[in-house]
């Protein structure tokens, strides 16, 4: 009988080491605590309104693409994929707006539109972003770190990328509009970064979206965690939803299985976990069998911002509203400042708002429309009480978009409901609430991140947002191929 291995989470980063896994030889069984696939990217129905609740941006398809073809199958006979023109739409707090995407021709026009001055300075950070896109996605996004060595080869060329620079740094370098430094820094809050902290490494996001284009599956994301589903069914994969893990098992420094919430215990020839990183230390492996340098990460960790998300519909439909919009307040450095170092909950806040309904007729009812908000907000050591403060937040977001791009919102709202970061913590056990796992700090990039393979215990490895590379789709179906590389065939 083929060895066993057994995947803890159903995230993207768990379907796709399932798959990779199945297509080795091993036998393989997914876990998850959910009632549905997909982890965070859970699908939530109220009344006709469809919502997605995770990614909504398809950035990198050939990552789907390689999944079904491990199988030989093709990704787009199962799902459909529609190019977003405009990627985004920022709106800025005086009422300017600003298209980004389309062609690059349309991407300068409208810089230039903004400021003319820009439009060669887009055009070098597009040539760097490539630059290091063929150094941090295309050689290492797939290339294991867990050892020392392996990272020293890369500091040179990385020093050379300038990675000691922030991402803020170098859209700055660029770009002199405040407007457009603003528009073009936000890449790492998709990943659960503060543009002013995060390694400019994350840069590479410019050039990964005008290389591969913008995408929305017809059916939303969960279109493609149900095609996911169907491929793992069709090839033999055991899936147990509904189901917690709550410890590995951890025999002589090698993981032999899991135990289930329910005191049952299910052994296993390896382990990979898909379980927010440092959930799965802090909670799931006893302190004194895990490695020093585990243990010196989880207490050094510094994790990424909260996520207050509204998700709601509306009795009209507003056409003028772009599938993508990041609604961008008056502050910027400051109020990510009170996200990320000063975890207090601002009076005024930055948005994104997705308008699934401008692509997609069936996510409401006729003549309405879905949407849903999200909110960076502060983890929850911020002590904020969101019970008392989620309220007062929803209201006032719902208030601000009345006032601007969704007049009338506030008589037109219906089937609305939130979820707070302590809800993050509860529904997926995410380490604080935290959105996106630890930060995308350089000193937790690569090697100095949780390692794919785990620290001092054999036959237990991590994929997810946690892990190498990071988080965002791309970097979790990236991390299971990390898991991939690591992972021998079965003989």
């Amino acid at each position: 009988m083929p060895p066993h291995a057994i995947v803890v989470g159903s995230g993207f980063g768990g379907m796709a080491s399932a798959l990779r896994l199945r297509a080795k030889g091993y036998r393989v069984t997914l876990v998850d605590r959910c009632e549905k696939l997909g982890g965070r990217a859970q699908v939530y129905e109220r009344n006709g309104f469809l919502h997605d609740a995770g990614p909504t941006v398809i950035t990198a398809p050939f990552l789907f693409e390689e999944l079904f073809a491990l199988f030989g199958e093709q990704f787009s006979d199962h799902v459909k994929l529609v190019p977003m023109k405009p990627w985004y739409r920022f709106y800025f707090s005086d009422g300017d707006t600003f298209d980004y995407g389309g062609t690059l021709e349309e991407t300068l026009d409208e810089i230039e539109r903004i400021e003319p001055r820009d439009r060669e300075g887009y055009l070098a950070l597009l040539a760097h972003s490539k630059r290091i896109y063929d150094v941090g996605f295309t050689e290492l996004s797939a290339q294991p770190f867990h050892r020392l060595s392996t990272m020293l080869r890369q500091v040179p060329r990385l020093i050379g990328l300038r990675n000691y620079e922030t991402v803020w740094g170098m859209v700055s370098r660029h770009l002199c509009n405040s407007k457009l430094r603003r528009a073009f820094s936000i890449q790492p809050l998709l990943v659960g970064g503060n543009p002013f902290d995060t390694t400019s490494i994350y840069g590479l996001i410019h050039f990964l979206e005008r290389a591969y284009g913008v995408h929305f599956a017809m059916g939303g994301t969960g279109a493609i965690t149900s095609a996911l589903s169907d491929l793992m069914e069709r090839h033999d994969i055991e899936i147990r939803l509904g189901t917690t893990v709550e410890h590995i098992k951890i025999e002589s420094g090698t993981a032999t299985g899991v135990e289930l919430a329910n005191g049952t215990t299910l052994d296993a020839d390896l382990v990979v976990s898909n379980a927010d990183a440092a959930h799965l230390y802090r909670r799931m492996i006893p302190p004194a069998k895990q490695a020093i340098s585990t243990r010196l990460k989880l207490a050094a960790a510094h994790y990424s911002m909260g996520l207050f998300v509204i998700y709601f519909g509306t009795t009209r439909t507003y056409p003028d509203v772009a599938h993508h919009t990041i609604w961008m307040g008056d502050r910027y450095r400051e109020l990510l400042k009170d996200i990320f170092h000063r975890k207090v909950l601002s009076e005024d806040f930055s948005l994104y708002l997705h308008r699934p309904t401008a692509t997609d007729e069936s996510f409401a009812p006729a003549g309405c429309d879905s949407f849903y908000v999200l909110c960076p907000v502060p983890n929850m050591q911020g002590n904020i009480d969101w019970d008392v403060e989620g309220p007062r937040l929803r209201d006032r977001i719902v208030a601000a978009l009345d006032e601007t791009i969704l007049p009338g919102l506030t008589s037109t709202i219906t089937e609305d409901f939130f979820k707070t970061p302590a809800d993050f913590q509860h529904d997926y056990r995410s380490e604080h609430g935290a959105g996106f796992s630890v930060a995308p700090t350089f000193r937790q990039s690569a090697w100095f991140r949780f390692h794919n393979q785990a620290e001092g215990i054999k036959n237990l490895y991590l994929t997810g947002a946690g892990t190498h590379p990071g988080a965002g789709l791309p970097g979790v179906l990236c991390s299971a191929k990390v898991v991939d590389e690591l992972i021998p065939p079965v003989e």
